[in-house]
């Protein structure tokens, strides 16, 4: 069974908690003198993965044979905290999974009492295997993605709420400009991105 990789998930998503946020490790401090062209489009062959339940009873989401929630029997997922609670999201706490095992199991009933179970094919939802971004290619830092191999490992949220599951990616894209104006660290951006919704 695959291991989150803790100390370095933990630091991820303290970094990655905005959309467009700072990072260190990535500073222009150290420029390559001649880096290599970016190689688009960009694609995965392993991504991570975290599953959230809201309003909901008993809720489980069983992937990469591991159950991401363990909300069993009548225990209750309490609401989302605020409005703009995706906001908190870092990035996905279990890494590595290889493109693609078998589609999620989702059981759990909704605030009616209403039970309800669901297959979610996650490799159907993403099956060009392209990572998914906001950022236009011209404003990615140059030779962050040299390519041809896979361009990183992009994080996969499954959100159950009440009666409506929903699929979001996130990935960490490096970026010419600052984000921040002035602060020389803010050149990553990690938007959110919804790619499937189905209420039941």
């Amino acid at each position: 069974m695959r291991r989150p990789r803790p100390a370095f998930r933990a630091l991820l998503f303290l970094l990655a908690a905005t959309g467009c946020l700072s990072v260190m490790a990535f500073s222009t401090d150290n420029p390559t003198k001649h880096p290599a062209a970016n190689h688009f489009p960009l694609k995965f062959k392993r991504h991570d993965f975290r599953a959230y339940c809201y309003n909901t009873i008993g809720c489980e989401v069983i992937y990469a044979d591991n159950n991401f929630t363990r909300f069993y029997e009548n225990k209750v997922a309490p609401p989302p905290r605020s409005a703009n609670y995706r906001d908190d999201w870092g990035l996905a706490s279990y890494g590595g999974i290889q493109n693609f095992p078998p589609p999620a199991l989702v059981r759990w009933k909704s605030l009616d009492g209403a039970s309800h179970e669901a297959k979610v094919d996650i490799g159907a939802i993403f099956k060009d295997e392209l990572v998914l971004y906001r950022v236009p290619n011209d404003e990615i830092r140059d030779g962050a993605f040299p390519g041809p191999g896979p361009a990183a490992d992009p994080s996969i949220f499954l959100e159950v709420n009440d009666r409506t599951i929903s699929v979001f990616t996130k990935t960490m894209i490096p970026t010419k400009a600052e984000q921040e104006p002035g602060n020389r660290y803010s050149d990553y951006c990690a938007d959110l991105i919804p790619v499937w919704s189905q209420t039941y």
